[in-house]
């Protein structure tokens, strides 16, 4: 989408814990912001990044991507600690982080590196700072990035300041730098619930550095029944993004296995994707771009097969009302399209269940418009209440017991 676009309660079995090193621990995404494009070069500066842990735990291990980049890139020294607010932390909490025991790691091209564990007290929904230091060698190599941050990236202009407690604010911006995975581990069984989709599970027309998407809301409902509280939630929304051609960052269908089932301890996906896919074929200029909704419904069907190959548990989410949101993105057909899209999705039973977000934020009395309560203003996203409707329209009875 541009921004005119949308943009376990029981144990599992031994499989679902993951080894690392000399133990076995129950690894889960406990934050996550997939790559989508490449964004600015960084030449001896370091990029402070606040992230929410949906899920606490003893451990912690961050997963730095670059994917989009051309050539292999050096990053580190890299630190964790505690958030105070803004660009600040806690004193006495920072940590370094180590990747095979070194305090820097070269990533290939394409490639992406997954830090060396670190013991850590992590409480759920924890204010985190991660600090990445780029050093000049990336020199003219842009960064990988996901756009649509919604949070505060800030950034020094040279030097490196990873272990600073009070972080110079010389530059800042709202993409997320290199960082695309914070996970948490404990000795008890922890699972993670991916939330898959576009921008409006990316969380745009929600406020600034709030953590006011619907996962994030999800994340809260889930912390606060003790029984659902081993669950992460990791937010693989791409605004822009289709399910069958690659647009704003890579397809649905490239991107499945990387942004959602190979996350660790993943059981279930909760998938919110199409509206891109309809919305760009009214102005699509390719063939290829021009869709209809048994192609559409055919897209999911293969990300079913997929998540079902690796017993995983899906759930398809209505797509949400988009009416008012300008010509050609919103037409008749488009329209007629999303409603046979919803139809599918409510009655066919492929899905393993439904979560049905058309009605939680539409007009009663417009049905193909969104509630007004519930627009950010641009009648395709969300504001921040509107995303509080959708995820208390989840029934968490979806993840009780084994996927």
């Amino acid at each position: 989408m541009k921004w005119a676009f949308a943009g376990a309660i029981s144990a599992l079995a031994a499989g679902a814990m993951a080894a690392d090193g000399g133990g076995h621990r129950a690894w889960a995404d406990a934050w996550s912001a997939s790559p989508d494009t490449t964004g600015p070069v960084l030449d001896a500066q370091t990029v402070r990044q606040v992230v929410r842990t949906s899920v606490g735990g003893s451990e912690l291990r961050v997963r730095l991507s670059n994917l989009f980049g051309s050539v292999p890139v050096t990053l580190g020294p890299v630190h964790v600690a505690q958030s105070a607010g803004a660009a600040d932390t806690v004193p006495g909490s920072d940590h370094v982080l180590l990747f095979g025991g070194k305090p820097t790691v070269t990533i290939a091209k394409g490639e992406s590196a997954l830090s060396d564990p670190l013991t850590m007290d992590l409480k759920p929904l924890q204010q985190l700072a991660v600090s990445i230091y780029v050093p000049a060698d990336a020199h003219d190599h842009p960064a990988t990035i996901h756009n649509a941050g919604l949070a505060t990236a800030y950034i020094t202009e040279h030097g490196d300041a990873t272990a600073a407690v009070r972080f110079l604010r010389e530059e800042t911006s709202g993409s997320r730098f290199y960082l695309t995975d914070v996970e948490v581990a404990g000795p008890a069984p922890r699972h993670t619930l991916v939330a898959f989709g576009d921008s409006i599970t990316d969380g745009v027309g929600s406020k600034q550095d709030a953590n006011e998407r619907w996962p994030d809301y999800l994340a809260a409902r889930l912390q606060a029944d003790p029984r659902l509280s081993s669950i992460a939630v990791a937010d693989a929304g791409i605004g822009g993004n289709r399910i069958l051609h690659d647009n704003y960052g890579p397809s649905a269908l490239a991107r499945f296995e990387r942004d959602a089932l190979d996350k660790p301890g993943v059981s279930w996906v909760v998938l919110l994707e199409g509206i891109n896919d309809i919305g760009g074929s009214g102005y699509a200029w390719d063939a290829k771009d021009k869709i209809g909704a048994q192609q559409l419904i055919d897209g999911m069907k293969t990300l079913i097969a997929r998540a079902h190959a690796r017993h995983v548990k899906i759930y398809g989410a209505t797509l949400t009302p988009y009416g008012g949101s300008g010509w050609p993105y919103h037409s008749a057909a488009g329209e007629k399209m999303r409603e046979q899209v919803n139809a599918w999705i409510r009655s066919s039973g492929a899905f393993d269940g439904v979560v049905d977000f058309d009605k939680a934020v539409r007009d009663p009395a417009a049905p193909k418009k969104m509630l007004a309560a519930y627009d950010s203003g641009d009648h395709l996203h969300p504001n921040s209440a509107g995303y509080r409707a959708m995820a208390a329209m989840v029934d968490l009875k979806l993840f009780a017991g084994n996927p």
